[in-house]
């Protein structure tokens, strides 16, 4: 006997064991990660020099390094800017040596790698230790205070329950999304940042649809369960999800592929964000609220006192 209408009937909460479990495997490896590899940030939180170079003739990036490396300069980070024939150097701050007197030595190797043709600097840029520090801190900051204005929104609106099942699922959709980019490496900038907390709206945005129906639902279905009610809710929900998700995706596939290599970060966090976030916004928000033991009860609108008076004749 089929309790719900709706044009799907995935049983979401029966393998809510099994994504438990996935998300804590993720979990433990994001934290490893991050403890044990770190993240690799970027001049803006590390500080040092960037230094943009443009060529007459398309350069291969080996080369580069070759002739940076020679130079002093093995640890550049490297990649080219748009085209094959601009490159974008990023050099770690030296305490001997100026920021001026660096981006220098640096362009002179630079030249090297040009041979017939000729090598322009374009523009060099100086990020101070203590500006980095800075911003790692306020970036941190950022975060946290978005969680917190999260908790207290969702709380107003909804219910207690609902607050802090979101801000689980925010915390899930951050930490793996921040280990990832520990695991593989790839440098951790301030667009980076900026994606980290745009998936935080967008899992926010997806969250907020799912427990809207689900508060309506419980209100409105008499019969079924909890975990059948949220089910229901969720399948309701379920394609205006998938088809906000693969609309976006394509956008920041799009955007990685040919965007360039210099934002190929950011849209990585993005990509990476709306996976996670989808994917929480069904399971792990929806859980959070059955594991903290939601009831019909709690979603009933409460029954101001003497209101069988008012209504009888």
């Amino acid at each position: 006997m089929q309790i719900f209408k709706s044009e799907t009937h995935f049983k979401f909460m029966n393998q809510r064991k099994l994504a438990l479990i996935f998300s804590l495997a993720l979990i433990v490896i994001a934290i490893a990660s991050i403890a044990l590899r770190g993240l690799n940030l970027g001049i803006d939180f590390t500080g040092g020099t960037l230094v943009e170079v443009g060529y007459t003739d398309p350069v291969e990036l080996p080369n580069v390094r070759k002739e940076l490396a020679k130079g002093g300069f093995a640890d550049a980070t490297v990649q080219h800017f748009g085209t094959s024939k601009d490159v974008l150097v990023r050099l770690a701050p030296r305490g001997d040596v100026d920021s001026a007197e660096l981006s220098n030595q640096a362009f002179n190797a630079l030249s090297n790698v040009a041979q017939g043709g000729s090598a322009e600097l374009r523009r060099v840029e100086f990020v101070g230790p203590q500006v980095g520090d800075e911003l790692t801190e306020d970036g941190g900051l950022a975060m946290l205070y978005a969680l917190i204005g999260i908790l207290i929104y969702v709380a107003l609106r909804f219910e207690y329950r609902f607050a802090v099942g979101s801000v689980i699922a925010l915390v899930h959709d951050v930490l793996i999304t921040v280990g990832l980019f520990a695991l593989l490496q790839v440098e951790f900038d301030l667009p980076v940042l900026a994606a980290v907390l745009a998936v935080i709206g967008y899992s926010l945005n997806d969250t907020i649809v799912v427990y809207d129906r689900v508060r309506e639902n419980f209100r409105k279905i008499r019969k079924g369960t909890s975990a059948e009610i949220i089910d229901a809710s969720l399948n309701q929900t379920l394609s205006r999800t998938l088809v906000t998700s693969m609309t976006t995706l394509f956008v920041l596939i799009a955007l990685f592929l040919f965007g360039g290599e210099i934002i190929h970060g950011f849209a990585l966090a993005l990509i990476i964000g709306v996976f996670i976030g989808t994917y929480s916004s069904v399971y792990v928000a929806s859980t959070s609220i059955l594991m903290l033991g939601i009831s019909k009860e709690d979603l009933m609108p409460v029954q101001k006192e003497g209101a069988e008076l008012d209504a009888e004749p």
